[in-house]
């Protein structure tokens, strides 16, 4: 028996001890990365709102037409804008484009300039809403776009590849302890049975 539960205490004492080094090392670069994903999927969302009530008002009356289909586009765009922050999977897949920074930032710039023109709306409070979302859209933008001529792009891809590929150790080696447990008590539920 103590032949049995010597081994374990070694292995999880060096597994308990080297988890807890790696875990709480958190990435900086991805910390802020994820913080700014947010303030541009809010941003984003900011400007499907502001289209939205723009359309709105636009359809309500014979005011323009035009304006109004041209702020429905910018909606489908801004949503979509919002989605690519998440970093989904099957939307990255099929625009494999929007991988890279700059890409991102010019869609970021479009919309923003999609969200400021047209100024269709008598209402103040409004225009103000649209402007501050637009300026907002398009310095998320150009913060995109100058994070992509600085590569921080390649340096976020290899870190959250090496944080995957770190948790999938983890993983794996769990697997594996329990694994080890299960066929230590099969074995010892044999010798006790042999014995």
């Amino acid at each position: 028996m103590s032949s049995g539960s010597a081994p374990t205490s070694p292995v999880q004492a060096a597994g308990g001890g080297a988890r807890p080094r790696q875990r709480s090392g958190a990435d900086p670069l991805l910390i802020v990365c994820r913080c700014f994903g947010v303030v541009t999927a809010a941003t984003a969302l900011l400007c499907v709102a502001v289209n939205v009530l723009s359309a709105v008002h636009s359809f309500r009356g014979p005011i323009d037409i035009f304006g109004g289909i041209f702020r429905c586009y910018a909606v489908v765009f801004s949503i979509f804008v919002g989605v690519l922050e998440t970093e989904w999977e099957f939307i990255i897949q099929f625009w494999k484009i929007f991988e890279y920074l700059p890409a991102r930032g010019m869609l970021q710039i479009f919309v923003a300039i999609m969200t400021k023109a047209y100024p269709n709306v008598e209402r103040n409070d409004l225009l103000l809403l649209q402007e501050i979302a637009s300026y907002m859209l398009l310095a998320c933008g150009a913060v995109y776009i100058i994070s992509g001529i600085l590569c921080l792009g390649v340096l976020k891809r290899r870190k959250q590849q090496k944080a995957t590929s770190r948790d999938q150790a983890v993983k794996d080696l769990k697997e594996l302890e329990k694994r080890r447990e299960e066929l230590e008590s099969l074995l010892i539920a044999e010798r006790s049975e042999a014995a």
